[in-house]
Parts: structure tokens; C-alpha cells; sequence
């Protein structure tokens, strides 16, 4: 059973600070812990209900597990219900990636749940790396992870100074901007930057100031703005058309 240190910690790491505190963070739910299992990423230790220990013992291995009852796992998780397992995992080291190829950037996008959209098509069309600004969600929140659906072992995701980043690329930035030029007649280089901002902001000034090609998704109904994870979905999915 869980134990009441155990317990504390499962929930300290639903915060940020104690994530950062212990370089730890959760991956909750069947899914996502079977695309944990099956990853390079380091498990610390997994709490199961005795189903999913029995029906995954061999994807669980010699990693530490802990039985739990699904009462016990949905108390100690931040799910409204968990009927499998919850991971406290280690935090990778993760570098922003190099000028090369197409890199997926993201200015104050804040939401957890379309961060993990986010990342889970970028997982979809082949994108590796995502960078983030500071002040967007944190890639480690379990709304994130959720939202993933797995596709978090596969995308590494990096907070920086994006304007400092952006500039030290040296490459042609494309953002989105309601004004910008039609998406569908851009010719799109295959080594550049898709910038994307918040709904709310959009690409805010410091970085829409080096933004090189402004693009927009044409609109052929009445609908005000698309969600951020959906035009990021469309945006790649016209990058890779032109591959």
C-alpha cells in the first residue's frame, strides 16, 4: 500500500516547486505509463493496482513497484479517477536543440492541457524538440502529461529565454499572425522555426519583432481564432506537405 511519506511526495510532485525541488515529476494513468515502460526515461518507482501489475509484469521488469488498490491511487493522484498505476519519474536532462532542421517554438503558451496537445502532435508529424518560453506551462505538470497521451517519451520539450534563443538561431522564423500571408500559398523552408503564440497574446512583441515570415491559416467560415494546438497541428501538417 501507499505509505503516508509516499503519499506526500505523490502529491508535493502536483507542484511545481517540489518538482523542481526534487527533479521528479508524475506520469499517471495506463496509457501513459505503459509508454513510460516502454521508453529510456528513468522510473524512480510505480504504484499499480494488482491487475496492472499482473497484466504488464513483463514491461515492469525489475523496476520498484508498490501495490495499491484503485481507491488508494485515485486518492493520491491528481486524476478524478486512476484505475492502473501512477510513476514518480526523473527529470531528463534537456538541451535546446541546435539550428537545424524544423524547430517548433512556443511564445506564453500557458495552458498545461494544450501544451500537451501540443507535444502530442508534434509527436504526430515527426517534431522531436519543442522550446517554450519561461513563462509558458510547464512541461512537467501532470495536465500536461496527461494531455500528451504518451507522446511525452518522445518529445523533449525546453524553457528558455526564447527572444535570446530566436536570435542566436539564425534561421527564418515563421509566425502565426491572423494578418499574415496565406499558409496555403507560402513557400515553407524545411530548416526554420515555426513560431506560435497564446490565443489570448498571440507572438508577443519581443519575439514577433523576429519574426521573418508572418503566415495565417485562411479561414473559409465565421469562426473568430482556432485553439492554438489545432493551427500548430495544421501549420506542421503544410510544412510537411512541402517536404
Amino acid at each position: 500500500m501507499i505509505s503516508k511519506n509516499q503519499l506526500k511526495l505523490i502529491r508535493a510532485l502536483g507542484q511545481k516547486k517540489y518538482r523542481k525541488q526534487h527533479n521528479q515529476y508524475l506520469v499517471q494513468g495506463e496509457k501513459n505509463v505503459l509508454e513510460l515502460l516502454a521508453s529510456g526515461l528513468t522510473m524512480v518507482e510505480l504504484f499499480a493496482t494488482p491487475a496492472f501489475i499482473e497484466q504488464y509484469q513483463q514491461q515492469i521488469g525489475y523496476v520498484k513497484v508498490t501495490p495499491a488498490d484503485e481507491e488508494s491511487l485515485t486518492k493520491a493522484s491528481t486524476l478524478v479517477s486512476n484505475n492502473a498505476a501512477i510513476a514518480i519519474v526523473e527529470m531528463p536532462q534537456v538541451n535546446a536543440p541546435k539550428a537545424e532542421g524544423l524547430i517548433l517554438a512556443l511564445d506564453g503558451v500557458s495552458d498545461p492541457g494544450n501544451l500537451g496537445t501540443i507535444i502530442r502532435v508534434a509527436d504526430w508529424y515527426g517534431i522531436k524538440h519543442i522550446v517554450t518560453s519561461l513563462d509558458s506551462a510547464d512541461p512537467y505538470n501532470p495536465k500536461t502529461i496527461s494531455a500528451t497521451m504518451g507522446s511525452f517519451v518522445r518529445v523533449a520539450v525546453s524553457q528558455v529565454d526564447l527572444a535570446d534563443y530566436l536570435v542566436a538561431l539564425n534561421l527564418p522564423i515563421y509566425g502565426a499572425f491572423l494578418e499574415g500571408e496565406n499558409l496555403h500559398h507560402t513557400k515553407l523552408a524545411q530548416s526554420g522555426v515555426l513560431l506560435m503564440g497564446s490565443e489570448s497574446h498571440g507572438i508577443r512583441t519581443q519575439c514577433a519583432a523576429l519574426v521573418t515570415n508572418k503566415i495565417t491559416i485562411p479561414a473559409f467560415g465565421e469562426a473568430e481564432s482556432l485553439n492554438v494546438a489545432m493551427a500548430t497541428g495544421i501549420i506542421l501538417d503544410n510544412f510537411k506537405r512541402q517536404a
